[in-house]
């Protein structure tokens, strides 16, 4: 089994490019709206116990299976070690089965992600974006509160890749993960 942690800041293109490494690879894509979306539709707000036990049983189930693999993106804030810990706990789930990890951070200045985070294949998959004055304004106030880009050595991690994305489509940018990881 392998896991593939695609991270980074708001509107850098994590599912964008979780889409098309799934569609050249064996791997399954799990982006972190899968399971905020329903929650709030559901609840009427943003539930973070609820959606933490819900993705703890896809982890839990996923690890078990016979599948190759997942990709799961999440945003990473650096400086939150609250962030540092859920990948730990992530991956414990997974590290009874032999899972091998892999990491990959996406990296792009904020005009890009602004200009990324009205996207048709954003909204059509996150409609808790759809107000575009909101969802802008809170990607610029997430970027004064947290560190979404780590520093130069920070990741400890083995098979781990930093990707500026900001000139690269998300073909390109899977092509490039899938060529370096050998998946």
């Amino acid at each position: 089994m392998k896991l593939v942690f695609i991270l980074g800041d708001a509107a850098v293109g994590k599912m964008t490019v979780g889409q098309a490494l799934m569609k050249i690879t064996d791997l399954r894509l799990f982006h972190n709206h899968m399971t905020i979306e329903p929650v709030i539709e559901i609840f009427g707000k943003f539930d973070i116990k609820t959606i933490s036990e819900l993705r703890d049983l896809i982890f839990k189930n996923f690890a078990a299976s016979d599948n190759y693999g997942m990709i799961f993106t999440m945003m990473m804030a650096f400086d939150r070690q609250s962030d540092w810990d859920y990948l730990e706990h992530i991956k414990s789930i997974f590290e009874p089965y032999g899972t091998e990890f892999y990491y990959v951070e996406l990296i792009a200045p904020q005009e890009i992600r602004l200009k990324r985070n009205s996207t048709e294949n954003r909204l059509k998959n996150k409609p808790s974006k759809k107000d575009i004055e909101t969802s802008n304004q809170r990607l610029i106030e997430d970027d004064k509160k947290y560190r979404c880009e780590s520093f130069e050595g920070e990741i400890p991690f083995e098979n781990y890749l930093k990707i500026d994305n900001s000139d690269k489509s998300p073909d390109e940018t899977a092509l490039l993960i899938k060529e370096t990881f050998m998946l």
